[in-house]
């Protein structure tokens, strides 16, 4: 097929590459505009714009997708299909219409579960089990269009956003692959979404990372993993208020009846926190100026008294 592909971060990447591999035609690659980084400000490609750069194919970056200068642009390359995956801008119904075969969005949920625009982390946040890909025919809602195609991915036990979000951009890749085989060939049947189980994804922010410790310790323990990488799970500590990263812990068994928060045993490999319900050990931890690093080598250089409160 000849394809337009709209996409912008690491997650986009690998279905780009799928799409060329497999033989299709991207005639062209709709990405966000590029953004100074760094303390210099250089102007950096977005990851996707990087792939379709090192494979020749035409670039477009559109501050708004709505314009009509932009739905114009579009129009000239007489597409078969328009695919996007995690663009960043949300398409006027011309663009939805614009080829035979509309636009195909690879959405990380099993739709209509966690519909938005953090699936991924909200899915270890809220301890599921089980995650994955559905493929779906866009509409003019948000993530409301026909269910093409899905594929399971179970989740461990030690499953992070950042491991998630890699399984998932590779399933992804193949389920993309698989519609459009399946829609050229006439073989798949879009399914309607009921109502959705779940909340709405919504976008992640920094300041989800403050841990509240009169959660519970298993609640705390998924925050620290769905939000790592990024934001990451913080909590404050010592007389000077220095922020701590925390991230890797465990659950523990047992109700010391001190206030939440209050660290109530050190160990060699770790410290122990009061939560809501239970105990969190402490197993990795980063503080400022400092890399990530093991509980052990914190304590080894750092002191952890019995009875600090986070």
């Amino acid at each position: 097929m000849k394809v337009i592909f709209m996409g912008t971060p690491d997650f986009s990447v690998g279905t780009l590459e799928a799409l060329i591999e497999a033989g299709h035609e991207v005639a062209l690659v709709v990405t966000q505009p590029d953004k100074p980084k760094g303390r210099g400000g250089k102007m950096q490609y977005t990851p996707v714009k990087e792939v379709a750069v090192a494979h020749n194919i035409p670039v477009y970056q559109p501050k708004r997708i709505r314009e009509p200068e932009c739905i114009e642009e579009l129009r000239k390359y007489n597409a078969d299909i328009m695919v996007v995956i995690a663009f960043g801008q949300i398409l006027p119904k011309e663009i939805l219409e614009m080829t035979p075969y509309g636009c195909v969005n690879v959405h990380a949920s099993l739709l209509p579960s966690y519909r938005g625009a953090a699936p991924i982390q909200w899915a270890v946040i809220n301890g599921e089990k089980v995650s994955g890909v559905t493929t779906m025919q866009m509409n003019e809602g948000l993530d409301t269009g026909d269910m093409l195609l899905k594929v399971e991915i179970p989740l461990d036990e030690k499953e992070t956003g950042g491991s998630l979000h890699d399984k998932l951009a590779e399933a992804g890749a193949r389920l993309c692959v698989e519609t459009l085989d399946a829609l050229k060939a006439g073989t798949v049947t879009p399914e309607k979404q009921g109502d959705s189980p779940t909340a709405y994804a919504k976008m992640l922010d920094k300041h989800m990372g403050k841990i509240d410790w009169k959660m519970s310790a298993k609640e705390i323990e998924r925050l620290i993993r769905g939000l790592n990488p990024w934001p990451s799970a913080y909590t404050r500590w010592n007389e000077n208020d220095k922020g701590m990263k925390i991230w890797e812990a465990e659950v523990a068994e047992g109700q010391t009846g001190k206030a939440a928060g209050t660290v109530v045993e050190v160990a060699k490999d770790g410290f122990f926190v009061q939560t809501g319900d239970g105990l969190l050990k402490i197993t990795a931890l980063q503080i400022p100026g400092k890399k990530r690093m093991d509980a052990a080598a914190f304590l080894r250089g750092y002191q952890m008294e019995t009875g600090t409160v986070l």
